[in-house]
């Protein structure tokens, strides 16, 4: 749902921006609100029990929440690599409205085109994810995503052609949102059920609080090398994170391969002695 609505809601508002004006797209935007509100309200909750709620100290349990992902490195490094792609890589689309005017010499209409692309990419991403084998080794979907969101921005930040770059689009859009989901289902299916909680909400605030930060930083450094450039430099970071946590995690398994086998050869050694 969240990725058809990247489809549509772009193109539509581009259409209605250039027609009408940005104050009628705010206006729009709010009485869209009329229909969330009609759907919690029109919802048949079941009468249940309160629970018995526990004070606890927030910062406690968040401190709790740090400590675990530490100690269970193999989920804490796949948040720290999202952080790194949501500050450094993700900002990407600060700069559509300049490629948009400056590059393709379109209007708001233009920019929402731009975006629905992306959202076309992002739902082809969904539909993937979600047919995926539950052997799948998510781990390495999430660094073929990466890259494939990498290659997209670098492919699209020099593509003057609009239709070729409306490929690419699809691309970094089919790229991003593979990326999110699948680190989302990694945290969500091995962390521990009184810890899921508190994995899933670091997660998101690594993502969607770095997402702001990186913006500035993008922003910034478009101002003074131009847009092309930024953009290509975010798909170059891209492949170098994908590259240095490749590395860290292949790292990391032959780590586990070998603590898995002592632990299997003591128990042999205790079984012969016991004999």
């Amino acid at each position: 749902m969240a990725s058809l609505a990247k489809l549509l809601g772009p193109a539509l508002s581009g259409i209605i921006l250039q027609k009408f004006g940005a104050g009628i797209c705010f206006l729009v935007n709010a009485a869209s609100f009329g229909g969330v509100m009609l759907s919690i309200a029109f919802m048949k909750i079941p009468k249940s029990t309160k629970p018995v709620l526990v004070k606890k100290n927030v910062f406690k349990n968040l401190s709790e929440g740090f400590i675990y992902l530490k100690k269970e490195s193999s989920i804490g490094l796949v948040i720290i690599m999202l952080s790194l792609t949501g500050l450094l890589v993700l900002p990407y689309d600060t700069l559509i409205p300049v490629f948009a005017k400056m590059i393709f010499r379109g209007n708001a209409a233009t920019f929402g085109y731009i975006t629905s692309f992306i959202g076309v990419g992002a739902v082809a991403g969904t539909v993937l994810i979600a047919s995926l084998k539950k052997n799948a080794s998510m781990r390495k979907v999430l660094l073929y995503s990466t890259v494939i969101l990498s290659i997209g921005l670098i492919c699209f930040s020099y593509t003057t052609n609009f239709p070729l770059a409306m490929f690419f689009a699809v691309i970094t859009g089919f790229g991003g949102v593979a990326q999110f989901t699948t680190c989302n289902i990694i945290v969500q299916s091995e962390s521990s059920p009184e810890m899921r909680g508190r994995s899933i909400s670091i997660l998101l605030t690594a993502i969607f609080g770095m997402l702001p930060l990186g913006s500035l930083i993008v922003g910034s450094i478009s101002q003074r090398i131009g847009a092309q450039k930024t953009l290509l430099c975010e798909g170059i970071v891209g492949i170098i994170i994908a590259v240095v946590f490749a590395r860290i995690l292949k790292e990391k398994n032959k780590k586990n391969i070998a603590q898995q086998m002592n632990m299997h050869a003591a128990e042999e050694e205790e079984m012969t002695a016991e004999l």
